[in-house]
């Protein structure tokens, strides 16, 4: 009776095999931090208009104006094309800071989900999302968001923000620091289900793609097409949340009560995703371009 001996080489080509993965699955907290960042302010710099046109919509419409184009015509003969950058800024450096925040949430606590086989299931996947969402939300998403609404919803009115700077010190005289986190329940409400929905749909996808193809995404097409198809998925699932978050973080700032009565009041059921043409816009760009600059980034370290 012969016993069977693996060859060198295969115990070589397995030990590696192993390695890359255990590699693969536990991405260094810094690294996920930059790389999170870089996607992020790419991507919001990318896909403003969409935001801005987005935002517009789901506040009260002024002057008549009801619809996105109206909206934005009106802007850019008033105010020029730079008039649809407003709040750009405060979007830029608050989108860099919470996508490094998500994707270093998210792959930490991946890290602890995963199975022996360094993959991570759907449930363990939208249950990551959903905590790296909340965090995002309490560290840079609520005060960017709040600051970013208000000059835009200032832009339709009285106009008494000059600029981000001028608009926070006004914000804060006010109303002090918690001015800045106006909306922190609907923000962290929507946030988290948004992650949830994103990260866990994009994992999910990845995964059956792998399945399917018999290898996991590889180019920057296949990467874009399936950070599209997330964000698909997850303005259709999660745009009410976004339109009340909007809503308790207009210059003046409402209630989430309020802000519940005040979009059922101007658009029934269908008022709750107002706004979602652009969003879907934003969504499927931005989907795109975070995951495939942050998984590019990733390759390179």
């Amino acid at each position: 009776m012969q016993t069977a001996v693996a060859s060198p080489i295969a115990l070589v080509s397995s030990a590696d095999s192993s390695a890359k993965t255990t590699k693969k699955s536990h991405i260094h907290p810094l690294t996920s931090l930059f790389a999170g960042a870089v996607a992020g302010g790419v991507e919001a710099t990318i896909t403003y208009p969409f935001e801005y046109a987005k935002t517009s919509t789901q506040l009260r419409s002024q002057g008549g104006q009801s619809s996105t184009i109206q909206a934005l015509r009106s802007v850019v003969a008033t105010q020029g094309l730079s008039g649809i950058y407003t709040g750009c800024s405060a979007l830029v450096v608050g989108t860099a800071l919470k996508a490094g925040v998500r994707f270093l949430a998210f792959d930490t606590i991946k890290a602890r989900l995963v199975n022996e086989r360094g993959q991570l299931s759907t449930s363990a996947g939208i249950l990551a999302g959903s905590i790296a969402g909340a965090v995002e939300s309490v560290l840079a998403v609520t005060p960017t968001e709040r600051i970013k609404t208000a000059l835009i919803d200032d832009g339709k009115g009285a106009k008494r923000f000059q600029s981000t700077p001028h608009a926070v010190g006004i914000l804060i005289r006010e109303q002090g620091i918690a001015g800045l986190y106006r909306g922190l329940v609907s923000t962290t409400i929507k946030q988290s289900a948004t992650s949830a929905v994103r990260m866990g749909s994009y994992n999910s996808l990845k995964t059956q793609y792998a399945s399917y193809v018999g290898h996991a995404p590889k180019t920057t097409p296949e990467t874009f097409a399936i950070g599209a198809c997330a964000g698909l998925i997850t303005v259709y699932a999660t745009q009410p949340f976004d339109t009340i978050k909007t809503r308790t973080q207009s210059s003046q700032g409402e209630t989430l009560f309020k802000a519940v009565r005040g979009v059922w009041t101007d658009g029934g059921v269908r008022g709750f995703w107002k706004g979602s043409g652009p969003r879907l816009g934003r969504l499927l760009l931005s989907g795109g371009i975070v995951f495939s600059v942050y998984e590019r980034i990733l390759s390179f370290f």
